[in-house]
């Protein structure tokens, strides 16, 4: 286990929660994490089956003693790659599920009559799925785009629509693998047939199920929730925010807002600014209430309202230990079951708000997106009336930093086109990024994604390598638990330049942008996917072909595992910071890190130290740059 270093500007904040937290005798993630080690050395490398009451087997590697097989004959390779598959195929799940959910919400938006924040965005997204359109009957063109998204979940025929999005040289690619993605929900549920006992015992055959299963997460759920989200609620464009576990006021009544899903998070930003529940916290003795967002329903309200980011994954329980937070309202993913046992050594309610993620000993108020205002006033009651039952046991750190949030593609392209020469070219193109790459301006860019995990020291992984490669001129994009690390760490504000090489900072200046971009959540990662895919397709040249890359220096969940896969079957490549649960398998573990290049152009790599891998980084843009010759 390694210690709890992080950024700079977040270290006091984080050794003076987790005193209080100790003095206050309530656990955290990291004292969870010490009582666990050793842990299973058969589950760290992925050669533990369950999926039979035969079971469970495990396979002995560090002997020429005991089993080598399962009992039904399953081998290494079979074990780690089950394992594996699985874990996409939960990903992928809970990725495209949240962009089920918004396609449902844009369907019950038409049926409330409500309006949508996007008319642009919708009928380019209708022209792009060949929907016939009417200016006038803006109602009726939402219904047929919903349900078009909804269609591509169980359709028994054809390919994900987005899948287009992508070079030709790419799809070829996919086609020869047969791994172009048809239907979301098929493509989970053959990775789950083809993994049960007495199935699929070929790790690479199983691979390309639990490919084809990332892809329709990147291509398809996570891409819908996306492209739907900024139709019902808004395309973000960038602005300035606060963010740190400081944003949390003393004088008013605190939400921490927590998940992934907007559909709640932007109802409760209505609700806290609605007159009567305002009058009603200031009758309580609060000045007022302060909505701040964690994780990655803390990107989404940034992004869309200006909300402070309070935290990241690890920051959720230490929000709680400040004393000064009325209610944690959550609804899906990355949501820590021990924050309910947590609620209760402090006065704050817990408030689950969706039947898929329940959590004994919290407030159960089920969100329901027809009357979505109704139930976020219900919710902010509940906080309010709780600001007079906190006690004296307050410590909010000081420490917040600011930066800029909300770089869509479609904002990204509007900064660029700042510097278009018009006259000589057209506007709404990726020109002049890509002109800023050739001439060896900007080197590469690489995005940083990905949470918290205890394996690597907190933050640090994120911020030491987006400060590497920002110094050796590598624009970095950020998404998830990763931008709360990098906006912690002040490099997405204007200032940040000055820690950038000097093609990149030329660029950034111009611009006026900062050298780390926030492009969103963990599903927005689909934004990064489709820029790619723009700029492949402006160079005609296939994406694996790009100085581009990726990395999870931090990562932990299964959503994690799904996003790595699809990005490497795109053509990445992808830098994780602690080990998938494989090494069991050396067969699973050299097509991992070597024949998926050979087959799709992107591998993952492992690497936790984050200067070695900048230093992968850079070398691997460097390379497809000479090979590109420019």
């Amino acid at each position: 286990m390694q210690d709890n270093k992080q950024c700079n500007g977040c270290e006091q904040a984080l050794n003076l929660l987790l005193k209080k937290a100790k003095d206050d005798k309530v656990e955290t993630v990291w004292g969870r994490a010490l009582a666990m080690q050793p842990q299973c050395g058969f589950g760290e490398m992925g050669v533990c089956c369950t999926n039979c009451s035969m079971g469970p087997c495990r396979i002995v590697k560090i002997s020429p003693d005991g089993p080598k097989k399962g009992v039904c004959g399953a081998t290494e390779d079979t074990m780690a790659a089950r394992n594996l598959a699985r874990s996409i195929a939960a990903g992928s799940a809970a990725h495209s599920d949240h962009g089920r959910d918004i396609a449902e919400a844009l369907l019950n938006f038409v049926k409330q009559k409500r309006p949508i924040k996007d008319k642009e965005k919708l009928k380019l997204l209708a022209e792009e799925w060949g929907i016939k359109s009417c200016d006038d009957d803006t109602e009726n063109l939402v219904a047929k785009v919903a349900k078009t998204a909804l269609d591509e979940f169980g359709k028994p025929f054809g390919h994900l629509r987005f899948v287009e999005r992508a070079p030709k040289k790419r799809k070829d690619i996919w086609e020869s693998m047969n791994v172009v993605p048809r239907a979301i929900d098929r493509e989970i549920v053959e990775v789950l047939h083809s993994t049960h006992m007495g199935c699929d015992a070929d790790y690479r055959n199983i691979m390309n199920a639990a490919v084809r299963a990332a892809l329709s997460d990147g291509w398809g759920g996570s891409m819908i929730g996306t492209e739907l989200s900024d139709i019902l609620f808004g395309t973000p464009a960038p602005h300035e925010v606060e963010a740190n576990l400081g944003v949390l006021k003393e004088d008013s009544v605190n939400i921490v807002i927590h998940g992934h899903e907007p559909t709640l998070s932007e109802a409760m930003v209505i609700a806290v600014n609605d007159p009567e529940m305002i009058e009603m916290a200031k009758k309580q003795g609060a000045e007022s209430i302060n909505l701040v967002g964690m994780c990655c329903t803390g990107n989404e309200i940034s992004m869309r309202h200006g909300i402070p980011m309070a935290g990241n994954f690890f920051q959720q329980e230490l929000a709680i230990v400040t004393g000064a937070v009325e209610a944690m309202v959550v609804d899906v993913q990355c949501i820590m079951p021990s924050l309910s046992q947590l609620a209760k050594c402090y006065h704050t309610k817990l408030i689950t708000t969706s039947c898929k993620a329940k959590i004994p000993g919290a407030i159960h108020i089920e969100f329901d997106e027809i009357k979505s205002i109704e139930c976020a006033k219900k919710i902010v009651q509940e906080a309010v009336i709780n600001f007079k039952n906190r006690t004296g046991n307050l410590l909010i750190p000081k420490e917040k930093s600011k930066g800029k949030v909300g770089y869509s593609v479609e904002a990204i392209i509007k900064t660029l086109d700042g510097v278009t020469n018009t006259f000589a070219h057209p506007s709404g193109t990726v020109k002049p990024l890509v002109d800023a790459i050739k001439s060896g301006v900007v080197r590469g860019a690489a995005a940083i994604v990905g949470c918290n995990n205890h394996r690597v020291p907190y933050d640090k992984c994120h911020v030491e390598l987006a400060r590497e490669l920002i110094k050796n001129d590598v624009l970095v994009v950020t998404t998830g638990c990763g931008a709360h690390a990098c906006i912690k760490a002040g490099l997405m504000s204007d200032d940040a330049v000055k820690l950038a090489g000097k093609g990149l900072a030329t660029a950034c200046g111009l611009l006026k942008i900062p050298p780390v971009l926030h492009m969103g959540s963990c599903v927005d990662i689909s934004r990064i996917l489709h820029l790619v895919s723009m700029v492949a397709n402006y160079m005609d040249v296939d994406i694996k072909d790009l100085p581009i890359a990726a990395a999870a220096p931090e990562w932990m969940s299964e959503k994690a595992l799904s996003i790595g896969t699809y990005a490497v079957a795109s053509g990445i490549y992808v830098v994780l910071g602690v080990s998938p649960q494989v090494t069991g398998s050396e067969n699973l573990t050299k097509y991992l890190t070597s024949d998926m290049e050979d087959i799709y152009g992107g591998r993952f790599d492992i690497e936790p130290d984050a200067l070695k891998a900048a230093g992968k980084i850079i070398n691997h843009i460097e390379n497809k740059r000479k090979a590109l010759q420019i």
